[in-house]
């Protein structure tokens, strides 16, 4: 799946189930990898401020390997496969 970084911001992340987890605010790049590891559903100013940054990080971001489809929303599994 090819798909450009500035298209994600802002889109609804919906599970197959349909519920919706939040709206594309930030992504986290695997710059060895060269690829998107996760989307962020909070703004990452947000997440630099936490106190508990790591519980923070894994409420509001989804792994980009859980996506299944990428429209005007983005789909992904309920959980990483």
């Amino acid at each position: 799946m090819s798909v450009n970084v500035s298209e994600l911001y802002n889109k609804k992340v919906l599970t197959l189930g349909g519920r919706m987890l939040g709206e594309v605010k930030g992504v986290m790049l695997n710059m060895d990898k060269g690829e998107v590891s996760h989307l962020l559903l909070n703004n990452p100013e947000n997440l630099i401020r936490s106190n508990n940054l790591r519980t923070d990080f894994v409420k509001s971001s989804v792994s980009f390997k859980r996506v299944r489809k990428i429209t005007e929303n983005i789909v992904v599994s309920e959980t990483e496969e």
